[in-house]
């Protein structure tokens, strides 16, 4: 995409966007860890106080941290022993991508299950990041984070844009073309836009937001597009393996350059790679309930 084309799908975005008046805005629990993580004295302890405060995050947080696929060691039963197992700069990433979820969360309606949707998500987390380092890559954490957010737009064009957000279904239920396709006819853009519009809004760090809004197409990012690859390999699978795939993904185009960027080498590899993981992702699907 050329840099006009770019520039004009952000103007679009941060127009539609920035008219809302109720956008959630990064909650004061973000802020206070965001500072205990810059003075170097803060202990685990310190961060459990303040995380414990919010019972729900806390909860998500080990729901999270004993997931089959996270790859922890041993069962986790209190938040501080997450925190020192997970690391701290883990942790901010994990609380920022569930308080945005949180923030953004919308109710079940005949066009949407958020359920469907949240398994969706964690299942992509996990299992990018137990093939991140099977394939030794060395950032785990940040996969885990760009997965469990990579459908965030999906939620604000469910709540926020519900009009536009109908009319994409219908589109869709009508001509039988993807999800994808009927965003970009009817918003001029895609949910992978929105995210990464609201991304930067709540400050995440630029190799974060690039992926999330590349994860559909990971040989369009210019930086570092194992992290993307990575997001749209799982993705791919749960279609494929029919296992925790959400319906927005129907009809799913495979970017076949990430063979070549993942090292798979051919794509008879990595048809077997897939089969191999079916039981893991099966073994967490079915771990969320």
């Amino acid at each position: 995409m050329i840099e006009p084309e770019i520039k004009e799908i952000k103007d679009k975005v941060r127009k539609q966007l920035s008219g809302i008046g109720n956008l959630p805005s990064v909650p004061q629990i973000i802020t206070e860890v965001s500072e205990m993580l810059e003075d170097e004295r803060t202990s685990a302890s310190d961060l459990c106080k303040v995380i414990s405060r919010d019972q729900a995050m806390a909860t998500k947080i080990l729901t999270v941290a004993n997931s089959p696929l996270y790859g922890l060691p041993r069962r986790v039963a209190t938040i501080d022993f997450a925190i020192v197992i997970i690391g701290f700069d883990h942790i901010k990433n994990i609380l920022l991508a569930l308080s945005m979820l949180e923030a953004f969360k919308v109710r079940n309606s005949s066009d949407w299950n958020h359920n469907d949707y949240w398994k969706h998500s964690l299942l992509v987390a996990t299992a990018a990041k137990r093939i991140a380092e099977d394939l030794h890559y060395p950032k785990s954490g940040e996969v885990f984070t760009v997965g469990l957010l990579h459908d965030l737009g999906l939620v604000v064009m469910q709540k926020y844009l519900n009009y536009d957000f109908k009319r994409i279904v219908e589109l869709v239920n009508n001509e039988g073309i993807s999800y994808l396709s009927a965003e970009k006819l009817v918003l001029g853009y895609t949910h992978e836009d929105i995210a990464e519009y609201l991304l930067e809004k709540w400050n995440f760090p630029p190799y974060i937001n690039e992926a999330v809004l590349h994860h559909h197409q990971p040989s369009l990012t210019e930086k570092n597009s194992v992290l993307p690859s990575l997001i749209h390999l799982v993705d791919f699978m749960t279609q494929k393996l029919n296992v925790g795939n959400f319906i927005w993904d129907d009809k799913y185009e495979f970017d076949e350059n990430i063979i070549d960027i993942l090292g798979f080498g051919n794509s008879e590899y990595l048809e077997h790679f897939i089969l191999n993981y079916e039981p893991l992702l099966k073994w967490q699907f079915e771990s969320l309930g």
